[in-house]
């Protein structure tokens, strides 16, 4: 499934891809002191992302049965770092806010070398100064971390990085307001 990703993402063209932000809706910005990947959104128009998106789908069931996390939906998107991208210490969900319960990323880079840089930092939950893992972004390499409670970061790529980062959500909808997965 992984090499199925890998050709789709060097398929795509660079407009495909937009300028990655933080926040969502009326809170989304662009910020490039914080963050400068692009991403594009996975969807079931293509066999490789809906594949993805079934094999998710899947784990998701799985999750639900084995370990109770009442899982609603899942997102996802591709992100590419050119040469220098990188992303600040941040988190996926903050706390009370339980729409983003579980991280995942998935690695799309074969051949990936150490002095290509690009890791994963991911901080102690108690201590979020402490590194609690660094993780390089060689191929087929899958990291799954709590949302809510793990703060990382994606230091600078010193060649193309490319990945698919998605998250379990919870339905956060009330009566007053929707929260439909994308």
């Amino acid at each position: 499934m992984s090499s199925g990703l890998l050709n789709r993402v060097v398929r795509l063209q660079h407009d495909d891809f937009s300028a990655a932000g933080t926040g969502r809706q009326q809170q989304h910005q662009l910020n490039q002191f914080v963050r400068r990947d692009k991403i594009r959104w996975l969807s079931n128009d293509d066999p490789a992302e809906a594949a993805w998106l079934d094999y998710m789908a899947e784990l998701q069931r799985y999750m639900n049965r084995r370990l109770y996390l009442g899982l609603f939906s899942y997102e996802g998107h591709f992100a590419h770092y050119q040469p220098g991208d990188f992303y600040k210490k941040h988190m996926d969900a903050f706390k009370g806010q339980a729409n983003r319960v579980l991280t995942t990323v998935l690695y799309l880079n074969p051949n990936w070398e150490v002095q290509d840089g690009g890791e994963l930092v991911i901080y102690q939950a108690e201590n979020h100064e402490q590194e609690l893992l660094r993780v390089s972004p060689r191929f087929g390499t899958l990291v799954t971390f709590l949302s809510e409670d793990y703060p990382h970061e994606v230091l600078p790529a010193k060649r193309d990085r490319y990945s698919i980062a998605g998250w379990f959500r919870l339905n956060s909808s009330t009566t007053v307001r929707a929260d439909p997965p994308r």
